[in-house]
């Protein structure tokens, strides 16, 4: 019987790190995790057309960072940061008082190295009515050609009104090592919604290996360092 793991929570810990990061006992858990639920929710919602890959949380005594990863930072950011403040408030409302908020935008360099990003442009492409298989044809080019050592792109569901039936279409390049825990594997998943009903599409891209401190892999998060 096979079965599906994330490559990114199989790797956490070793390679890969949570996207919420905090410590709490029995009666605050829940609460938190519902907090940083909603503000994930929020942003990504409000922010859709920003190309925001994920959003982490980082929680101390008394202090909360959310750290927001895009290719789009300048229509987050806004003038003179004032969006920076409108995300705040915002914020504010959706969790308990803290001591200090601070929210922090960084900057996606290389977004066709990112699988959720790339797995939302096919997502949006399918919604434009392009073919499934020609939008991931030219997602995997791209993926390639910004130097990645493999990919793996795959959409299922009704792909066209004549086939009622569901399909999964696949595109594969170089090499994508799953079961290796050393290898640095980037993992995004959405959907598109059609007429004909909704599609998902999964996208797998793999950089290099990361061995120790050192990290043999392409650089997508310009804005992590």
């Amino acid at each position: 019987m096979g079965q599906k793991v994330s490559p990114i929570g199989l790797r956490i810990g070793i390679n890969k790190d949570w996207n919420s990061t905090w410590y709490a006992d029995k009666k605050t858990f829940a609460a938190n995790l519902k907090e940083d639920q909603d503000v994930k929710n929020f942003i990504q919602k409000k922010y859709k057309a920003c190309s925001i890959s994920k959003v982490t949380i980082e929680r101390t005594e008394g202090r909360l960072v959310v750290n927001i990863f895009t290719a789009k930072p300048g229509m987050i950011i806004g003038t003179k940061g004032a969006g920076i403040e409108v995300i705040k408030k915002e914020i504010s409302n959706l969790i308990r008082p803290v001591k200090l908020l601070l929210v922090n935008v960084k900057e996606i360099k290389k977004p066709d190295l990112d699988a959720q990003l790339v797995a939302e442009s096919i997502a949006l492409q399918i919604e434009k009515r392009v073919a499934a298989k020609r939008a991931l044809k030219q997602a995997i080019d791209r993926v390639m050609k910004a130097g990645a050592k493999g990919c793996k792109l795959q959409v299922s569901g009704v792909l066209a009104k004549a086939n009622e039936k569901a399909q999964i279409e696949k595109q594969f390049r170089g090499t994508v090592p799953l079961h290796t825990l050393r290898a640095d594997i980037d993992y995004g998943e959405c959907a598109a919604y059609t007429m004909i009903g909704k599609i998902g599409i999964k996208c797998w891209i793999y950089k290099g290996e990361i061995l120790g401190n050192n990290k043999k892999s392409s650089d997508t998060k310009g804005g992590q360092e």
